[in-house]
């Protein structure tokens, strides 16, 4: 039990191996998985009985440097090329999309559909369901390491020597020094929030209740990772290619010969004090050997004495009462903080570190400054830092501009950034823009039209329509029959009042400017147009009355809503529906259209804008259209879940369910996961009972008959969103249609 057997040897990449990741047992593989992330962009699946991958994942252009695994088979892929991924067995399902640099950090959170990434752009950014939730800003270097605490909060660890504790709702609880070079790796203790780190000081070290508790030296100069295995033992794996156990328990514990030879290895490693590890070293003044007879004060308390000649470090261990030598200092030969370059302290670069003490008996201060600062302001914020009396003002700037033998750069246009949160600091709620439009109906007048109200007219299903509630259907035995999903067809606005809507137009039109203006002629047109389209006649549209209504709906944002309306009814026919969707000017019409979709837009063009997309999936060229165009429309129209008015929530639902439809059809994977990340979304914000009734049915049509949206949409807590609506009790067909969901859930 004290030593660890090699078992395989797993190969598959083409060039270094940067992360590896356990993928728990499932029912298929009852022993769990090895995911290994490598150079070659590429990241390989293993069993754990085989030496050949059992799949290789592709997708990523650059190294693969972090994986997390969660639940239900997903695997989470951070890589050099800024993106995070979503891997679901051998498909990627989704891409994470938003840092400026490597992401060198990955991890799932408990909490279903959360994930983190942490990069080199200095930031960690809360995803759920694909979507950025929350960036954390204040490390000021490359984030490296994430670990995870609990369901509400996280560590993470930087280049800038510092170790922080987060809450997922942006605030940070806690900064940790320690450290005196990068910290590459962070790992937490089971059942507890004790954890360890390593880095480039050469040191592992053991925090406990936000202390530094112990320091352990290692024989390499770079600790690139480490993990804190079920019971407790720490591993460690660094830059001369051996992994290390540590343990707390003596049965455990490695053989006498083994410590001594570990000793002897970390006793002829040499320290380059330029690292900064051991702080400033001034060989002229250090004691002899005879500074060994006092005891430390603490465990891994380093000194430094001479012996012949020699610089050596020693670090003192509680538990074995005595002092270990950890290394030589080489050229360190009076090396000050003057030629060994920058000093770290508390993760920040400086030009030198003063240790000042104010009397005799009390504590030393250290006094951070580079030759940048203003010597007065320096001073000024240490005393303040450490309650120190004012009155010391002159002494310590004297002090300062003596010591640095007055080198001073005064920068004069210095940045006072909020000193505790930084400049660019994340202020809850401040993006939250959701628009403040009056609920009320844009339209005025007496008998005034209203561009359709809920109720919308689609073919019954089975004999009951579902979506009107007409004749709604009750369950009354136990084994309902499911009437809601999968949904074949797409689900339209229908509902008109052609003489409302031409009479508005009429009215809006006397109100254009000349250049806009319709003339007679071109009303005459787009009522021919209207009545064609709405069955009203047996005419087939014109050429020349859909060009007319492509001028209609470029009037100014203030007066166009009846010419979107009349393209929401027209759209629904097959020759409106092919001119506007087929090959040639189909990516204007749907920018053209995306443009209403503007969150400080008008709500009237912002819900018939919906309408339209709804509409378009009548015919084969808008379906064709629509899902060529799904990234911008999807992005495009999610915005829309922040608006107030219901009807905009009924149709927003309404465009997703109908890309559903489409999607249960082609059985689009990367398609499905989007748009279960979009219902996720919407769910979220969404009230009206037939917008989540509308959910509900495209949530049921994407994973019916598919056992990955069915465990994609388990990762992403979509179960434990909806299950609110089982106990609804009016409509019915909200909880029956929710019942059936959970039940493939």
């Amino acid at each position: 039990n004290r030593a660890f057997t090699e078992m395989h040897c797993m190969s598959g990449h083409s060039n270094f191996v940067s992360c590896v990741c356990i993928i728990p047992p499932s029912d298929l593989y009852p022993r769990g998985l090895i995911a290994t992330g490598g150079n070659d962009h590429n990241i390989c699946i293993f069993t754990v009985d085989n030496s050949a991958p059992l799949y290789t994942l592709k997708g990523h252009k650059n190294t693969v440097c972090s994986l997390s695994s969660g639940k239900f088979g997903t695997l989470l892929s951070g890589s050099w090329d800024t993106t995070a991924k979503v891997w679901l067995n051998d498909r990627c399902m989704m891409t994470l999309q938003g840092h400026t640099a490597a992401i060198w950090a990955v991890k799932i959170l408990p909490e279903q559909g959360l994930m983190l990434t942490g990069s080199a752009d200095k930031t960690i950014k809360l995803w759920k369901a694909g979507r950025c939730e929350r960036t954390f800003t204040g490390h000021e270097d490359c984030v490296r390491g994430l670990a995870i605490l609990s369901d509400t909060e996280f560590l993470s660890c930087a280049n800038d020597a510092s170790v922080r504790r987060w809450q997922i709702s942006g605030k940070c609880l806690q900064v940790y020094y320690g450290h005196t070079n990068y910290i590459y790796s962070i790992s937490v203790f089971p059942h507890c929030k004790d954890f360890v780190t390593t880095g480039e000081d050469r040191s592992l070290r053991i925090w406990r209740r936000g202390e530094c508790a112990q320091t352990i030296r290692l024989p390499a100069q770079s600790v690139w990772c480490c993990c804190v295995l079920d019971n407790g033992d720490i591993v460690v794996g660094a830059s001369d290619g051996i992994i290390r156990v540590f343990t707390e328990s003596l049965e455990r514990t490695a053989s006498a010969e083994e410590i001594q030879a570990f000793e002897n290895e970390l006793s002829q490693s040499s320290i380059d004090p330029k690292t900064g590890d051991l702080g400033d070293i001034n060989a002229e003044d250090l004691p002899g050997r005879e500074h060994l007879k006092d005891p430390g004060t603490r465990d891994g308390q380093t000194r430094l004495i001479k012996d012949d000649g020699k610089v050596e470090a020693y670090q003192w261990s509680v538990s074995e009462g005595r002092w270990i030598k950890i290394g030589d200092v080489v050229g360190s030969s009076g090396a000050t903080q003057q030629t060994s370059g920058k000093v770290l302290f508390e993760g920040k670069e400086y030009d030198y570190v003063f240790t000042i003490d104010v009397n005799e008996n009390g504590p030393s201060y250290k006094l951070p400054y580079s030759i940048t600062d203003d010597p007065w302001l320096t001073a000024y914020n240490f005393l303040q830092k450490n309650d120190l009396n004012p009155m010391f003002l002159d002494q310590v700037a004297k002090f300062i501009m003596d010591n640095t033998k007055g080198q001073t750069l005064l920068s004069t246009s210095s940045e006072f950034s909020d000193p505790f949160t930084g400049a660019g600091r994340y202020v809850p709620g401040s993006s939250s823009g959701s628009s403040t439009m009056p609920a009320a109906d844009p339209f005025t007048g007496a008998g005034r039209y209203v561009p359709g109200s809920a109720s919308n007219a689609v073919a019954p299903v089975g004999g009951v329509d579902p979506y009107t509630g007409k004749g709604a259907y009750q369950s009354a035995a136990a084994k309902a029959e499911n009437i809601y999903f999968p949904k074949k067809d797409a689900v339209t606005f229908d509902q008109a009042n052609p003489m409302q809507i031409l009479g508005k137009l009429k009215e809006l039109n006397g109100r254009a400017s000349e250049e806009h203006k319709l003339t007679e002629d071109d009303l005459i047109i787009l009522e021919k147009l209207l009545s064609a389209t709405c069955n009203t006649s047996a005419e087939t549209p014109t050429a020349q009355q859909i060009q007319t209504l492509w001028r209609a709906i470029h009037w100014p944002e203030d007066i166009v809503f009846p010419a979107l309306d009349i393209l929401r009814l027209s759209v629904r026919h097959p020759t409106v529906n092919e001119n506007f969707c087929s090959e040639k000017d189909h990516v204007q019409f749907i920018i053209h259209l995306l443009k209403f979709l503007n969150p400080k837009g008008k709500q009237a063009n912002q819900l018939l804008a919906l309408r339209a997309l709804c509409n378009c999936f009548v015919s084969q060229a808008g379906q064709k259209l629509m899902m060529e165009q799904r990234d911008e429309i999807m992005t495009q129209a999610i915005e829309m879940r922040l608006s107030n008015n219901k009807n905009v929530h009924i149709a927003l639902a309404t465009l997703t369910l109908n890309y559903a439809v489409c999607l249960h059809k082609d059985n689009n994977v990367e398609g499905k996961a989007q748009c279960l990340s979009v219902i996720s979304t919407i769910m979220e914000v969404v009230q009206d009972l037939e917008a989540v009734f509308r959910l509900l049915v495209a949530l049921g049509t994407l994973i019916s008959g598919d056992t990955n949206a069915v465990q994609l949409a388990k990762s992403l807590g979509v179960d434990s969103q909806i299950k609110k609506y089982a106990s609804v009790s009016e409509p019915a067909k909200v909880k029956d249609c929710c019942r059936f969901v959970l039940n493939l859930l």
